[in-house]
């Protein structure tokens, strides 16, 4: 697609993702997902803390009132709020502008159907349809028909109420007077609910980076560096360290020795947990092919069924929603928990492993234990544009591949997997011996270069 990416667009704020393109995705937009619509179409906007939020939102708003829809502007709202609240409202759609966790010059928009859901490849590939026919004209309402907006920040506290009702008489029962945590919110989405959400359920918790200035939001804080977290949560002596990213749908966690807890993790501690207690619907976890082969391994050994799916959340939302499982998400922290929002939400995930914890009164490392995390090294291959796809076809690569998966005899696994944007192809090698799949990792690199050229 010319617009869209795996997750919405983004873009370079202003040059590349200007008010005027913006504007005309909110047109096209509006139109598509209002097709189905008799009663004028209520619109809700959402946005993360970045220097351009205001900007791509007024286009946005625009873009809607001008084709006749209306608009409710949220403020600065985690990601899943706005999915929570779309479905909540009964709104006909959401818009996030949010560049999740790149750096504060990028922004993007992501489009959210009437069920709270991002919307599929086909709807996306329709909007740049009408981007392409230059229909607008058709497309722009008259006289009365005219849409109006509305700036409804208040409707965060309903986000906040649905952490109270979901979690506030669980909490009550457990002993949490010397459990202590450490939350990150990048400068981000989360910045002003996240201390909300913690002080209502009574936790004990430290917040940082929680000051955004439009341009400090996953500056060397959040889930995408977690080194001040890890520093912060052991020089306090916390229980447990929590980090979102930028727009709030990610969550990674820190144990209290300052170690990382990663998405594969968390679904495992969380996953085991839920089948426990009868929850774990269809007795199955979603995971996408970078999850880490421990996640695998660790769901035959506790008799869990492991889906595996392409890489991005979407993905991992078709496979549930498709045989009905309720749990699933990506190493990255992207986690979906289909019972409570039908998006990854990094506040709910974090209470999620909080709850176990403070159940089964057991440290952090402790539950992390149950899973044993193989050597990651993921290398790529620079390659020709063209070529990338051949890997496939070229018999010294495929032996070489072949090779080393007999090799690992299950202890280990060869994925190599072309970048959609760009021209690479990405080497991961897992296994046990992390200065042994680096090596390897960069010989079949170097390979699949001077193959791919």
């Amino acid at each position: 697609m010319k617009y869209f990416g795996t997750d919405g667009i983004r873009r370079i704020a202003n040059t590349e993702l200007t008010p005027e393109l913006v504007y005309k995705v909110a047109k096209a937009g509006a139109y598509v997902l209002s097709k189905h619509s008799n009663t004028t179409p209520t619109i809700l906007i959402g946005r993360d803390t970045r220097i351009s939020g205001t900007l791509i939102e007024s286009a946005m708003t625009a873009g809607f009132l001008s084709y006749g829809a209306n608009v409710k502007s949220l403020g600065v709202i985690p990601t899943p709020g706005v999915a929570y609240l779309t479905k909540k409202l009964k709104a006909d759609a959401s818009v996030v502008i949010s560049a999740s966790h790149n750096t504060y010059d990028f922004n993007g928009v992501k489009y959210f159907s009437n069920k709270g859901m991002k919307i599929p490849d086909s709807l996306e590939e329709e909007i740049e349809d009408i981007l392409e026919s230059g229909k607008f004209e058709e497309m722009t309402a008259q006289s009365n028909k005219i849409g109006v907006s509305e700036i409804r920040e208040d409707l965060l506290d309903e986000y906040l109420y649905f952490f109270r009702k979901t979690f506030e008489d669980t909490f009550d029962d457990f002993d949490k007077e010397n459990f202590v945590v450490a939350i990150d919110t990048a400068n981000g989405a989360t910045s002003v609910i996240a201390d909300k959400v913690y002080t209502a359920l009574g936790i004990k918790h430290y917040i940082i980076n929680n000051t955004p200035n439009g341009i400090n939001i996953n500056s060397n804080c959040g889930s995408t560096h977690l080194d001040m977290l890890k520093k912060f949560v052991t020089a306090n002596k916390c229980n447990l360290g929590i980090a979102y990213d930028g727009d709030g749908d990610r969550c990674l966690a820190i144990d209290e020795n300052g170690n990382e807890i990663d998405g594969d993790i968390i679904l495992a501690i969380v996953g085991k947990y839920l089948k426990e207690k009868g929850k774990l619907k269809n007795n199955t976890i979603v995971a996408t092919v970078m999850s880490n082969l421990g996640l695998k391994k660790f769901c035959k050994e506790n008799d869990i069924t492991f889906k595996e799916t392409k890489v991005g959340d979407r993905y991992v939302l078709e496979e549930m929603l498709k045989d009905d499982y309720n749990m699933g998400g990506e190493q990255s922290g992207h986690i979906i928990f289909l019972d409570y929002n039908p998006t990854g939400d990094g506040i709910l995930t974090s209470l999620m492993l909080l709850m176990v914890a403070l159940e089964k009164n057991k440290k952090i490392s402790e539950l992390a234990s149950i899973i044993k995390i193989y050597p990651q090294v993921l290398i790529n291959a620079k390659v020709s544009n063209e070529k990338k796809m051949d890997y496939e076809n070229d018999s010294q690569i495929k032996e070489e591949i072949d090779k080393l998966e007999k090799e690992f005899s299950g202890n280990g696994r060869v994925l190599i997997r072309p970048s959609g944007t760009e021209p690479l192809v990405r080497v991961m090698i897992e296994g046990e011996d992390q200065q042994y799949i680096t090596k390897k990792a960069q010989d079949l690199a170097n390979l699949i270069e001077e193959k791919l050229k």
